[in-house]
């Protein structure tokens, strides 16, 4: 066994010092700049290089229930000399490695010590004849808040929680564009009536007549001119050639029929042909 022993460490031996004469061998580390191909045989490590330390508890308060729980103590009666015991080799504990940490969990046992020693004194009797409070009931009742707090915040922690039990559903949803037409004014309206009014006074008529004209007449001549068409352009709804007072009717009739939601009046983009069509579809 020693032999077989020997051996492999004389080949560990050779092999480590063939190891940086290896161009593609992965260096452990870099000491100074220069590749560590091997664990050096004379590295010293102190016994307190890594050290792990778990805070099991939030407190003073938290460890002194913890231990009373532990051992199924009654919190109404509490056995200060084991529990007192218990509470200082933990804190003699913590005090080697974080002082500061220890400084508070000192206070609870200065705390409990005073206590433990007003027990071992004869109870006084105040002037009504009743015995004293017990020295343990403000610890109690400390203890008492503490734990009620405590079960409080966990059912808290087991309520579910955004970001950790659940995420907001979210929907991503693709609607259609529909081409939208720009809204009609009122100044495109009056630009497409000054043209047509332009066109009206090109046909002159020496012949002078009385002419009774209806509005609904018109608007009746207005449907009747929209009916099976899509689409019909402004001014192909006016008769220049009648005169400028049946231009006027007709204009009359296109605005209460556009009142009356029976025709809409449609524009692709601004400056562009104002065009007319019927407001429903026909059956």
């Amino acid at each position: 066994m020693s032999n077989e022993a020997t051996t492999l460490e004389q080949s560990h031996d050779g092999l480590d010092a063939m190891l940086p004469g290896v161009v593609d061998q992965v260096a452990l580390a870099r000491l100074y700049g220069e590749p560590l191909f091997a664990m050096p045989r004379d590295l010293y490590i102190p016994p307190d290089a890594l050290q792990v330390f778990l805070e099991a508890f939030e407190g003073p308060l938290d460890l002194l229930l913890y231990l009373i729980r532990k051992q199924n103590f009654n919190i109404l009666d509490i056995p200060m000399a084991a529990v007192t015991r218990q509470y200082l080799s933990y804190v003699d504990e913590i005090r080697a490695s974080n002082l500061e940490l220890a400084a508070e969990y000192l206070l609870m046992a200065a705390m409990l010590i005073e206590i433990k020693s007003r027990m071992l004194l004869p109870p006084k009797k105040t002037a009504e004849g009743e015995e004293a409070e017990d020295p343990r009931a403000e610890l109690v009742r400390r203890l008492l808040e503490y734990e009620q707090m405590k079960l409080a915040a966990h059912r808290l922690g087991e309520l579910p929680q955004y970001g950790r039990d659940f995420l907001r559903a979210q929907v991503y949803v693709e609607q259609a564009l529909a081409p939208r037409f720009p809204d009609v004014h009122a100044v495109d309206l009056q630009s497409a009536w000054r043209d047509i009014l332009k066109r009206a006074k090109l046909v002159q008529h020496h012949k002078i007549s009385r002419e009774q004209l209806s509005v609904r007449e018109h608007m009746s001549i207005v449907l009747r001119k929209l009916q099976g068409r899509r689409f019909v352009e402004f001014g192909e709804l006016f008769d220049v050639s009648r005169g400028q007072q049946v231009l006027v009717v007709t204009f009359i009739a296109m605005l209460e029929l556009a009142k009356e939601t029976l025709i809409e009046l449609t524009q692709a983009e601004a400056f562009a042909p104002i065009y007319v069509r019927l407001a429903y579809t026909p059956t």
